[in-house]
């Protein structure tokens, strides 16, 4: 029997198949019921048709390529949890770094996951609910991966053991929690502009770049692997966030004015909650790749630069707290790190002191500001640590009300000087470390007073377990707020020198160096 051969579709025909050719108009229910959220924003599509993804990926492309990837990645983590990597690191003070990352970011790919599968479910054009499905799966893969490299390290050190509960609890871990937090109850719309385009496109390098740099130059391969792992996806997600971008603006030009808001809005968000990765690269690496000024510089002024120049024919501006960000590089890792040496019975990892060495490397790193604004200050922490006097702050600090971080950043034009902004909204006071956070609160107050600030939850006796009796006598409300975190006192907290983790990575160091 004779068969006609059918001719094969090319790449363009196929995706074009497997994406528009499988979307519909509803019959029997309005469109606007079944996409109820994509108009409520005020964007304004006229044609879907006009999406274009560049890299047109098929399902079964995808699973083809993204398999492949975990062969090599587990290849790698297993031979690496094998042969005792872990302490192949230049220092124990690495692993708090880890940690950092764990109960902070690993949960936000996962708030990500979720959130692209939302937004994939909300837009009406087939194209872009696709390219969506896609990095909700990537960002699942990404939490996974970071979650089965990062395993090893709970074998042998303090700190990882209930890093899910802690996200949800511990009070530095509300900035990147209600980062995700706000982006996800946003529209799909914004939701895009949020994390596709400014956390994406415009931050992410600065994350994920120096990071998986100081994993490697460090000596960390597990962390290493699952961060080259993820770049491929990396660039397929700011392509997908800029092509977000150019489209929403090509379809109405009253689009833009929404757009430059959100733009303004998210790159500072981001900004503030990258004052974590600041302070990771200038302290938490025994072996520095470069410092957050020299980040800063290279991925947002000259990357983002370039960036912002070729949204600039869409009538697209520069957000307008760079400026201030720009002032900030030179101050905000040594604030943040200032900041956790005082509340380090209330972290999740170990603080110190930086050694003789460290400050001249952050001196020449910071020659405007380290020497006459920081370095006074960590001497005479450092001195008061060696007379046994170590400096911990008793106090709960006063939050900001929309990025949540401590009030500890100072005015740009002061570095002498804390910056303090205040609000007044249906008769209550709020307040905020900045213009930037005044702004954004400013424009939507309803969604941030309803912030759930772990200092006033304390104050309001909501971060105890159960069977706490704050009349009983000899109630200690830091030990009864770290049980309620689920956080050993001791063990996971306090100062790095003499704890379990360097007292072990040492004995466990030498017998290795003797066994080998």
């Amino acid at each position: 029997m004779d068969m006609k051969a059918t001719k094969k579709l090319g790449l363009k025909e196929r995706y074009a198949a497997m994406t528009r050719g499988l979307d519909w108009e509803t019959s029997y229910q309005p469109m606007d019921a079944v996409y109820p959220y994509d108009k409520f924003e005020g964007i304004k599509i006229h044609d879907w048709d006009k999406w274009e993804d560049p890299f047109r990926l098929t399902m079964d492309a995808y699973w083809k390529y993204q398999s492949e990837k975990e062969r090599k990645l587990y290849a790698i983590l297993d031979a690496f949890n094998q042969s005792n990597g872990h302490l192949g690191v230049t220092d124990a003070r690495y692993i708090n770094a880890l940690k950092l990352f764990m109960t902070g970011i690993s949960p936000a790919e996962y708030a990500a996951h979720r959130g692209f599968a939302h937004v994939g479910r909300q837009f009406r054009g087939a194209g872009a609910r696709v390219a969506c499905q896609m990095q909700s799966l990537d960002e699942i893969r990404h939490f996974q991966t970071q979650v089965h490299s990062l395993s090893n390290y709970n074998k042998h050190y303090n700190g990882f053991h209930d890093w899910r509960h802690m996200h949800d609890r511990v009070w530095y871990l509300s900035v990147p929690k209600s980062f995700f937090d706000d982006a996800m109850s946003a529209g799909p719309f914004e939701f895009m502009v949020a994390i596709g385009f400014s956390f994406e496109y415009v931050l992410t390098n600065l994350l994920f770049v120096p990071f998986i740099s100081g994993a490697a130059y460090n000596g960390d391969m597990g962390a290493m692997a699952f961060g080259f792992s993820a770049q491929s996806d990396e660039a397929r997600h700011m392509t997908l966030g800029l092509e977000m971008i150019k489209f929403i603006l090509e379809q109405d030009p009253d689009n833009l004015p929404i757009v430059q808001r959100w733009i303004d809005k998210w790159t500072w968000r981001g900004v503030r909650m990258l004052t974590l990765v600041g302070m990771m690269m200038d302290y938490m690496l025994p072996k520095r790749v470069m410092s957050w000024k020299e980040a800063w510089e290279v991925y947002f002024e000259e990357s983002g630069g370039a960036l912002f120049k070729d949204l600039a024919r869409y009538g697209i501006t520069v957000p307008k707290c760079v400026e201030q960000a720009t002032v900030d590089k030179e101050h905000i890792s040594h604030q943040a790190w200032a900041t956790f040496y005082q509340y380090g019975a209330a972290a999740d990892f170990h603080t110190w002191m930086p050694t003789a060495e460290e400050m001249d490397w952050l001196s020449a790193k910071y020659p405007n500001t380290f020497d006459k604004y920081y370095r006074p200050r960590f001497e005479h922490w450092a001195q008061q640590a060696k007379e046994g006097k170590r400096f911990y702050n008793k106090t709960l600090p006063m939050l900001c009300q929309c990025c949540q971080i401590p009030m500890l950043f100072t005015e740009p034009s002061d570095p002498t000087k804390i910056c303090y902004r205040e609000s007044d909204y249906k008769g209550e006071k709020y307040h905020f470390c900045s213009d930037g956070c005044k702004d954004i609160f400013d424009h939507e107050p309803e969604k941030y007073v309803q912030a759930w600030l772990p200092v006033h939850q304390i104050y309001q006796g909501n971060c105890f377990e159960p069977d706490v009796d704050p009349s009983k006598e000899g109630f200690d409300p830091l030990m009864e707020v770290l049980r309620w975190y689920h956080l050993n006192f001791g063990r996971d907290n306090l100062d790095f020198e003499g704890s379990e983790d360097q007292k072990n990575f040492a004995q466990w160091r030498q017998m290795a160096t003797k066994n080998t």
